[in-house]
């Protein structure tokens, strides 16, 4: 690893150290503590248990934000539009897909 193009960043109480070109170190900051504090705000509600689990929740919710508008900054080429009420269903549909899939990891059909 390429010390001067490390940046160490912290997640949920983890350290990571990526490789980043010198540049782009603002952003890799600005990005983790963001994230960070996303990840903090799921798990700080109490519904969603686990480390990974809060990852997928929040990568769900920033990435809806990305997509449909939000907190975060929208994509440059946004996606077709669609009514309030399209996209509520969309996201609706979407969270309780999430849900089943988180509330049935680890459990095989013979359990």
């Amino acid at each position: 690893m390429n010390q001067q193009n490390t940046v160490t960043i912290h997640i949920m109480d983890k350290m990571y150290h990526i490789v980043c070109p010198p540049d782009e170190r603002a952003n890799l900051e600005n990005a983790a503590r963001y994230l960070d504090s996303r990840m903090r705000e799921i798990r700080s509600h109490g519904k969603v248990i686990g480390a990974d689990r809060v990852a997928v929740m929040a990568a769900l919710n920033i990435t809806h934000e990305l997509l449909y508008g939000g907190r975060a900054t929208p994509t440059p080429e946004p996606p077709k539009k669609t009514s309030a009420r399209e996209k509520e269903r969309e996201m609706r549909q979407l969270l309780e897909r999430a849900d089943t899939a988180l509330s049935d990891e680890g459990h095989t059909p013979n359990e």
